[in-house]
């Protein structure tokens, strides 16, 4: 189960964007909290201290406890984060308000462990997906998957409906997509050269042997 970690919150009233800027100034990430059974209140975070968080969390889709100034702790889940397009940086966060039975989905991590055979006989590992899509309740959330590959030889893939979910996980993707394939290598052909015969001659080649044989 992913670990949970404590963000604390204050209430916001500020609305607007040019207001949202100058929170943004002051060292603020404007967010949101909905759901389970929560009105939706406006709160603001310390922008360095969620930085620091998704830093050391292996997604965005995290459980954390929203420790809200006045009112106490949520069990909240990182539902959505926006991002500045050109620095990266947070902009702002929806949480929803969860507890250990809300049924939740997560785009989560995916670690592929061992060095498939086909590898070590030249093969080349390719990783059709890196994070997997799945649901379950706020208490079976895990911080990532691992899929074992060793058994892997050239020209195996490694599918959805092959493996085995952690109790409670179900993935949200058709069995048959490939979560890792096992290629053969490319192999570069080396071109010929060219027959000496067929080597275009030079003008003043041409010129001699146009030229009429001494009796």
């Amino acid at each position: 189960m992913a670990k949970k970690q404590t963000l604390h919150a204050e209430s916001r009233a500020r609305t607007g964007s040019g207001l949202l800027k100058q929170m943004r100034r002051e060292g603020w990430l404007p967010c949101v909290i909905y759901g389970k059974d929560a009105e939706n209140k406006n709160l603001k975070i310390n922008a360095k201290a969620f930085a620091e968080l998704l830093a050391h969390s292996t997604s965005e889709n995290i459980l954390v406890n929203l420790d809200v100034a006045d009112e106490g702790a949520h069990m909240a889940f990182l539902k959505d984060v926006q991002h500045d397009p050109l620095t990266g940086a947070a902009l702002h966060a929806d949480f929803l308000a969860v507890d250990n039975k809300t049924e939740i989905t997560a785009s989560i991590p995916v670690h592929l462990t061992g060095e498939a055979v086909g590898i070590k006989a030249g093969g080349v590992l390719e990783q059709g997906l890196h994070n997997l899509d799945i649901s379950c309740i706020a208490a079976k959330l895990p911080e990532s998957l691992e899929f074992d590959i060793t058994h892997l030889g050239e020209g195996d893939s490694l599918h959805v409906g092959d493996v085995t979910f952690p109790d409670g996980v179900t993935p949200q993707y058709e069995p048959e997509v490939v979560i890792a394939h096992v290629g053969k290598p490319k192999v570069i052909e080396e071109t010929e050269p060219a027959d000496a015969a067929a080597v275009p001659t030079t003008a003043e080649e041409k010129k001699e042997e146009a030229a009429p044989a001494e009796a």
